[in-house]
Parts: structure tokens; C-alpha cells; sequence
């Protein structure tokens, strides 16, 4: 039986963070492998209108924060002289972009190996795809494109000048008054930096809590943060309609659940950040035999369509919308279409993180999520305001939150405070390599530092049986001690 031979051993669709390390790592494993993007440039959203110019812009916003809260550290006011010039600042945004693009540069990809095309593919059979004219076979493949803003069923949106992620850091002017849609990570972040860039913000959410995927004992805090900071939070909201006449957005709003009167919403610029959609349109995945649906393209924990020699990975399966879920994602799937080792994903490992300030990370359940699966657990809490890293940078509000099952197993944690998206790292390592809290509690951490809140939760776990009186009681049955309250907190018992 004479085997088919194809041009390529692996071809990849999609440019973004998955389809960028399934392309680098098929090259470097010496693999004859193409990377088609159909934008003329590789990154992605991440690099272009996502992580990276959000993060940036969002640090450009905390400075200016900073700035005017000088009097709170016992220095002069700092006040800025005029208002701000966004132009300048995304300039300085778009610096960062071109700094990172060398990375992401298709000569770096080439030089690798990988060859690189863009264009429009549309697959015509499950092993072929046509680029324009040309036609291009592969043994396996990897779909990595994507996902795009989600536009909500809101009347006119589509016929009014808004804002999404696609276009929101070409602005020039800073808008006297934003109006955003949407109450989640997108919509918060943006919201609080253009707030503390001098925008007069309002955020229309239709659920009854922001970033509502997290525990109330959390967005409870954050919510309280923005509000003082200025920001006016509309929950329980429904948008009905738009319109923009003379420069001003007016949005119709009504109460989210039930009747209610119609309220209306005036600014001079509207963010629409009501989520993402997976990009599978135009892709002629119904040709190659691939199953989707408008949620994204669904695998197995191989990263595998239903057709096994191709698979997906990123914000086009429509499983968890984060560049780093996109890399591992990517790792699975190469390992599996070249090297043919089983490798399967735990998405049980991945944390992620809101970046507003305070931040808010976690990993694993959260009480929510604990509470819809049945699973028993305990909270251990501890404040970041008994933290004195935190109290030395006047960076007090917040908490970490650790669940454990009965057996004082790690099921999740969840902080809320100052560079939560680093401490978060510490329960990564601990539920990936599944280190037990006995070991966290052990450990030596470096004096003072935020991460010491990690050190202090997981000793709360062991506090009773540790200092409880039945230990007491041993002392003093073994060796004549009296026992002691341990000091409020517990460093030198």
C-alpha cells in the first residue's frame, strides 16, 4: 500500500500564542512545518489588542495614581499640569508592542525552521487547505485562531462608533466620559485605567456582581475599590439601546431580571467588553469533517478534534480564554501530532488573573464553584492589611482565601490584593506538584515580603491541632508546661 505524502508534516492556523509555540516547537523537533496567520502579522490578539497594550496602559494609569497619592507617603503633591494626552501614552503602549513583535517577528519563526505565509486558508478536505490560490497539504494540523469581541444583541450597536479591544488603543483622545459595557476582567481593567487617566467612567454589567466567575467575598472588595475610586457600577443591567448623535453615546438601560423603569446613560465613548467569541467562521471546517459550534471547536484532553490528526488549542476551542491556557494547550498538542507520546491536559493546574488594582487571581474551586460541584471544604483567610510588606507600601486592602477538604487537601485559593497574579504562583506550584500545606507552612519565606501571606494561611490550616489544647494539655502531661496564648500573630510561639 503506497502511504500518501503530504508537503507538510504539521500545519498550523492561527499566529497567536497557541499557533506560535505549536510552530516553534514543531520546528525545532525537525518537523517540516508551515504557519499561515491571515493578518500580516504574527502575535496575535495578545500582543496587538490584549495582554500586552492592556497591561500597559494599565501600568501608565497606576503611575498617575501613584503620582497623587504622594501626600499619603509624606511627600509634596504631585499634580500632573493639564490634562492627560492619550495620544502619548499609547505611543508609549505601542512601544512595548513594537519591543515584543522582535520575539514574535516571522524571520525569527523562519530561521527556526517554520515556514510562514499570510492570508485567508479555508480547509477543502480534512489534510488540505487553500490560501488563496494555493493549495497546501499536511499530515496533521493544529487550529490556534483565536477568538474576537463579542457583540451583544443591544439595538443599533452595530451602527454606532464603539470601542472594542480591536480598536481601543489606536484612541488619540481621552474621552470626558466612557461608558462600558461589560463587567468583567476586559471591562474592569480598562475601566479603572481610563478612570485614573481623567475619564469619567460608568460600567453597565448585567449580572448582579462584577467579574461574577469570582466569590463574592472578593468582587465585593473590588467593587468598593472602584466605586472610591470614582467609578460608577451599574449591576443587575441590562442594555437595550443605543445611539450616538453630535459626539454622545446615549445607552438605554432597564433592570436586568423583571420590569422596571428605562434609565439612560450619556458619554462620549462606549467600550463594548462583554466577552470574547471563538473565530471559527471562513475556516471550512465543515469540509475537513471538524465538529464546532458557536461556543468554539470542541477536543478531547488530547487537544484532538473528532478528527484525530487535527487539533485545536487557544481561545478557538472555547475552554479557557488566557494566553498562558493557550501555550499549554499548544505543548499537549504538539507532543501528541509529532511525537506521538499520549500527553493529556489538567486544566485543574491553571490559575489566571484579573489585572485591576487590587489584582485578583486564583486557582482551582472557589466557594462558588465548590458549592455547584458538592464538594465539602473550609475557607482560611488571612488580611493583607496584617501583612507588613503590604502595611510598608500602603498597599493594605485585600485577602487571600485557601479552601481545603476534609482531609486539608488543597481544592483552590483566591487572592485578592497587591500583585495577586504573582502570589498565585506559590498554589500553582502547590496544586501542579501537589505539595502538601504542611510544606508551605514550613517553608522559609524571605522577611518582608507579600508572599509571606502564603506562609500564614496554610500555618491557619494547622493552627488548632498545632497550638489547640490538646497540645497544650500533652506539655503538660509530658513536661510539667503550663501553656500560653499564642501572641495574635503566632510569629514567635
Amino acid at each position: 500500500m503506497r502511504r500518501t505524502r503530504y508537503q507538510y508534516d504539521l500545519a498550523v492556523i492561527g499566529g497567536g500564542a497557541a499557533g506560535l509555540t505549536a510552530a516553534a516547537g514543531a520546528a525545532r523537533f525537525g518537523a517540516k512545518t508551515i504557519l499561515m496567520e491571515k493578518k500580516g502579522r504574527l502575535g496575535g490578539d495578545c500582543l496587538h489588542t490584549g495582554c500586552v497594550p492592556s497591561k500597559a496602559l494599565i501600568r501608565a494609569a497606576r503611575v498617575l495614581s501613584l503620582a497623587g497619592r504622594a501626600q499619603g507617603f509624606g511627600l509634596p503633591p504631585l499634580k500632573a499640569e493639564g490634562s492627560v494626552d492619550l495620544g502619548a501614552v499609547m505611543d508609549s503602549v505601542q512601544e512595548v508592542i513594537d519591543a515584543i513583535q522582535v520575539h514574535d517577528s516571522p524571520e525569527r519563526f523562519r530561521s527556526l525552521g517554520a515556514q510562514v505565509l499570510f492570508g485567508s486558508t479555508r480547509f477543502v478536505d480534512d489534510h488540505t487547505v487553500m490560501m488563496d490560490n494555493r493549495r497546501i497539504t499536511a499530515r496533521a494540523w493544529i487550529i490556534a485562531t483565536g477568538s474576537h469581541p463579542a457583540i451583544p444583541p443591544v439595538a443599533g450597536l452595530d451602527k454606532v462608533p464603539c470601542w472594542t479591544s480591536e480598536n481601543l488603543f489606536s484612541q488619540r483622545v481621552l474621552p470626558a466620559r466612557l461608558i462600558v459595557l461589560g463587567g468583567g476582567p476586559i471591562g474592569l481593567e480598562m475601566a479603572q485605567a481610563f478612570c485614573r487617566l481623567g475619564s469619567k467612567v460608568t460600567v453597565v454589567e448585567f449580572m448582579e456582581r462584577i467579574l461574577s466567575v469570582e466569590d463574592p467575598a472578593v468582587t465585593g472588595i473590588l467593587h468598593r475599590r472602584l466605586e472610591a475610586e470614582g467609578i460608577e457600577i451599574r449591576t443587575g443591567t441590562r442594555a437595550v439601546k443605543v445611539e450616538h448623535a453630535d459626539g454622545t453615546f446615549r445607552l438605554f438601560t432597564t433592570p436586568a431580571q423583571g420590569n422596571g423603569p428605562e434609565s439612560t446613560i450619556e458619554g462620549d465613548a462606549l467600550l463594548v467588553a462583554t466577552g470574547r467569541i471563538p473565530a471559527t467562521e471562513g475556516l471550512g471546517l465543515e469540509e475537513a469533517g471538524v465538529a464546532f459550534s458557536a461556543r468554539g471547536i470542541p477536543t478531547d484532553n488530547r487537544m484532538r478534534t473528532n478528527v484525530r490528526h487535527i487539533y485545536a488549542c487557544g481561545d478557538c476551542t472555547g475552554r479557557l480564554p488566557f494566553t498562558h491556557a493557550a501555550n499549554y494547550e499548544a505543548g499537549v498538542a504538539l507532543t501528541n501530532a509529532i511525537l506521538h507520546l499520549p500527553r493529556t491536559v489538567d486544566f485543574g493546574r491553571i490559575g489566571w488573573c484579573t489585572y485591576t488594582d487590587p489584582e485578583v487571581a486564583s486557582i482551582g474551586l472557589n466557594e462558588q464553584r465548590a458549592a455547584e460541584q458538592g464538594v465539602e471544604y473550609r475557607v482560611f483567610e488571612e488580611e493583607f492589611k496584617d501583612n507588613d510588606r503590604a502595611q510598608a507600601e500602603r498597599e493594605t486592602a485585600g485577602r487571600i482565601r485557601l479552601l481545603v477538604d476534609r482531609r486539608e487537601r488543597l481544592l483552590g485559593c483566591q487572592i485578592i490584593g497587591p500583585h495577586a497574579g504573582e502570589l498565585i504562583h506559590d498554589w500553582v506550584v502547590a496544586s501542579s506538584g501537589k505539595v502538601r500545606l504542611s510544606a508551605m507552612a514550613g517553608m522559609v519565606f524571605v522577611y518582608p515580603t507579600l508572599s509571606e501571606i502564603s506562609k500564614r494561611v496554610a500555618g491557619e490550616v494547622y493552627a488548632e491541632k498545632v497550638f489547640g489544647a490538646r497540645t497544650r494539655g500533652l506539655l503538660k502531661l509530658l513536661f510539667g508546661y503550663r501553656g500560653r496564648a499564642c501572641p495574635p500573630r503566632g510569629d514567635n510561639c
